[in-house]
């Protein structure tokens, strides 16, 4: 049977011959890609077959989709590097299931469901953890799930009528496929219809893809074990490398699926936040089983996170440094290039609170008017941009009221902070007190099953709260000039079953929730588009949660990743004592453990913009001389990573060398900033990964090769080595200078760089910014 092709008016559709259509061809500027000169260099869309083929094509990455009497599937996903699929995949998965009685599932009254009771607690290995008892009483749905039907794509035609196609362009430089199909009249799912979508992107090598399924029968169900790209990529593309972890209970959010020699393959990613994702070993992705269900109504859609395919190709350079391949190529320039002119990453290196000073290590929720005047006028000093107060500013240490007894006059405190040029910035959580005005205005706003810490009780994104929420810390940040909110604790996991809530099932409730969390950091940049906005991995999932992915850092400018690490702080909780003789020696070592933990961690979320990511933190604390300015240097250039954003720790602690030191590097990092933009770039194709033991170094050049590379040694290694630089113009010249020894190196042409001419000494544990500069 014929499948309906319907097109835009403004598409013009050339036919070459009766069985091929070929539509919507943009020419596309790659050289930046550094791809081979055989890929495509068009973005199009071709149908073919009587409109039952239908091609994908990008600069890198082709996609065929077949549409035929059994339902649909990708037959070929290619990249240069040759065909990735072992066999036509299912296209997409999932289960439906209907109520019974044929009613919504009924919900938790005001009282019912039990209780949660959450500890914060300090683990021995060096970080917060959270002690759970009670998990919440049952839950009576009122409703069985009877008479399962499993929807594949490939044999969808059991079910569904045929997919019809349409294409449209919904923005410039974006072209969407979408294929529809409604179920059988007579069939178990009649009623309800299926929609893929696909885009491309030009001049990106990206096939991206979402779901809706809509319920236009009478019929309450609900959908589970759904994947929503079904592919099986195989041998000889069968080397899995992780670009963000997988831990704590969450998938990576971009997993490599390359050949062994990393010279071609594709780049799964999905846009499924947290726990909830999942991307199996073949290449397929969508959610987690255990974690993931959706309860649809009459005339009610569920519409999927999207997921896509990033392809890569290219030959592997071998440099003295070691062997640069397609892979990390692609990573560190077209990906980080996708993600931000596509997805709308939502960090912004103009908005970065950096570098930024908190409260929290040595003073805990001890805060109050006199430590932080004090603790600001050096902040200021030591030439901080951001002071960040964390927990204790507010009443019971929850919410976004004031605790007047610490804070008699909030408004002066704050002013106070702003007048040394500081940015406010505050720490806030997704509990309430009782008596607080949200749940005084909003009494039913709580999750349920009660989720209970300190003295409050978890709020439920997954209800209107998100909106009180989100206005709320909008106009608290225009009443008191607050540049920057840190949105932390655990809640969401535990599940809310309220029945005045959205959410349908407690299960239900995981997606809904997290979804609401996002949404609220959208609202906020709404209304208040001046604020800094973070989620921390305990309130996207738990404490110590899980790493950061795409979907939060989409929708909030930064990410607060695990684990806490408060290495060299002195004693965690205890602020600095000047009468106590503290182990130099051993905090010392803390402080360089602390600075290599930062670079590993960084490195292993190396698929994301790493100016989004905040790893807490690096310790301003000099316990009897143990902050010595080598090691300062050693923090700066460790966060520089990504950007210097988190530095914890009693500033009274430090001696003027330390101010003084800080003040100087923060300029310098200010300057290089300004300058050439380095804080959005991270390059580590073709050198050594992060050690602590050897020579390592990375690139935060611009797209001219100008910028920062920070050079590290560890306790071994060579006293000199030659420092290969591989991302700079091999045609264009550059001055080169070290920024902490101050001393000109020359002029080398950038062939030269790339050929390792650049020698470069240091001691043990040294470190050094070399600064690159074009010039004539």
């Amino acid at each position: 049977m014929m499948n309906s092709i319907h097109f835009p008016e403004d598409v013009t559709v050339q036919r070459f011959n009766p069985f091929f259509v070929f539509i919507m061809s943009f020419i596309l500027a790659i050289a930046a890609l550094g791809l081979p000169p055989e890929q495509p260099r068009k973005t199009s869309i071709a149908i073919s077959n009587g409109g039952n083929e239908i091609r994908l094509v990008t600069p890198g990455l082709t996609r065929t989709i077949r549409i035929d009497g059994r339902g649909v599937a990708t037959t070929s996903l290619k990249v240069p590097g040759g065909e990735l699929l072992r066999q036509p995949g299912h296209e997409f998965g999932l289960q439906f299931q209907f109520a019974s009685p044929n009613r919504k599932p009924q919900g938790l009254k005001p009282g019912e469901g039990g209780s949660i009771n959450s500890t914060a607690t300090f683990h021995s290995g060096g970080t917060d953890t959270l002690d759970v008892t009670g998990l919440g009483g049952p839950i009576d749905e009122g409703v069985r799930w009877v008479n399962p039907v499993t929807l594949q794509g490939d044999v969808s035609r059991e079910n569904l009528e045929p997919f019809t196609a349409t294409v449209t362009q919904p923005k410039d430089g974006t072209t969407r496929v979408t294929l529809r199909a409604p179920a059988s009249a007579h069939g178990p799912l009649a009623g309800v219809s299926v929609t893929l979508v696909y885009e491309v992107y030009a001049g990106f090598p990206v096939v991206r893809k979402w779901m809706e399924i809509r319920n236009g029968s009478k019929n309450w169900m609900k959908i589970d074990h759904m994947l929503i790209d079904d592919v099986d990529i195989a041998a000889p593309f069968d080397l899995r490398s992780p670009l963000t972890p997988a831990e704590r209970g969450a998938g990576s959010s971009l997993v490599a699926m390359a050949n062994h020699e990393g010279t071609a393959g594709v780049i799964a990613a999905s846009e499924v936040p947290s726990a909830l994702r999942r991307i199996t070993d073949s290449g397929a992705m969508g959610y987690t089983d255990e974690l993931f269900e959706w309860v649809l109504g009459p005339n009610e859609t569920f519409t999927s996170e999207p997921v896509f395919f990033f392809g890569f190709s290219g030959k592997t350079q071998q440099l003295q440094s070691g062997a640069s391949i397609a892979l990390d190529r692609a990573v560190e320039g077209p990906l980080q290039n996708f993600l931000r002119q596509q997805l709308g990453i939502a960090s912004h290196s103009a908005n970065l609170p950096a570098p930024t000073w908190v409260t929290w290590s040595n003073f805990v929720e001890h805060i109050d008017d006199a430590i932080v005047r004090r603790q600001a006028d050096i902040a200021a000093q030591a030439g901080f941009r951001m002071f960040a107060f964390d927990s204790g500013w507010q009443k019971g240490e929850l919410g976004a009221e004031i605790d007047a007894q610490k804070f008699p006059n909030f408004a002066a405190t704050s002013e106070y902070v702003r007048s040394k040029g500081l940015r406010l910035g505050l720490w806030v959580s997704c509990f309430r007190d009782p008596d607080s005005k949200d749940l005084a205005t909003l009494p039913d706003a709580a999750s349920r099953p009660a989720i209970h810490r300190l003295n409050g009780l978890g709020m439920s994104f997954a209800s209107s709260w998100r909106e009180y929420y989100a206005h709320d810390l909008s106009a608290f940040a225009n009443h008191y000039g607050v540049s920057y909110f840190k949105q932390d604790f655990t809640n969401i996991r535990f599940g809310d079953a309220a029945a005045e809530h959205e959410s349908r099932t407690r299960k239900e409730s995981l997606l809904r929730g997290l979804r609401g969390l996002l949404d609220s950091q959208d609202l906020i940049r709404r209304d208040a588009p001046s604020v800094t906005t973070e989620i921390t991995h305990e309130i996207y999932w738990g404490t110590p949660g899980v790493p950061c992915d795409l979907a939060a850092i989409e929708h909030a400018d930064l990410y607060h990743t695990p684990p806490n690490d408060y290495s060299g702080d002195g004693k965690s909780n205890q602020p600095w004592d000047p009468a106590k003789q503290y182990d130099t020696a051993k905090m010392q070592q803390g402080l360089i453990d602390g600075a290599y933990h930062a670079r590993q961690r960084f490195y292993a979320l190396r698929g994301l913009p790493l100016e989004a990511i905040e790893y807490y933190a690096a310790a301003t604390f000099n316990g009897s001389g143990s902050l010595t300015p080598q090691i300062q240097d050693r923090q700066i250039v460790s966060w520089l990573m990504g950007a210097p954003q988190t530095f914890a720790g009693d500033l009274n602690s430090l001696t003027a060398e330390n101010i003084s030191h800080y003040h100087d590097r923060f300029q310098m990092l200010a300057r290089l900033e300004s300058t050439y933009g380095i804080y959005e770039h991270f390059q580590f194709s073709g050198v050594p990964a992060p050690t602590d033991v050897d020579w390592h170094w990375w690139g935060k050049l611009n797209d001219k090769g100008e910028g920062a590379v920070v050079v590290l040694r560890g306790s071994g290694g060579a006293d000199s080595r030659q420092v290969v630089i591989p991302w700079v113009i091999p045609g264009q010249r550059y001055q080169l200078k070290t920024l902490f020894a101050e001393k000109a190196l020359g002029t080398f042409a950038g062939r030269d760089l790339i050929k390792g001419k650049l020698k470069l000494e240091l001691p043990h544990y040294g470190q050094e910014i070399i600064e690159l500069s074009a010039t004539r």
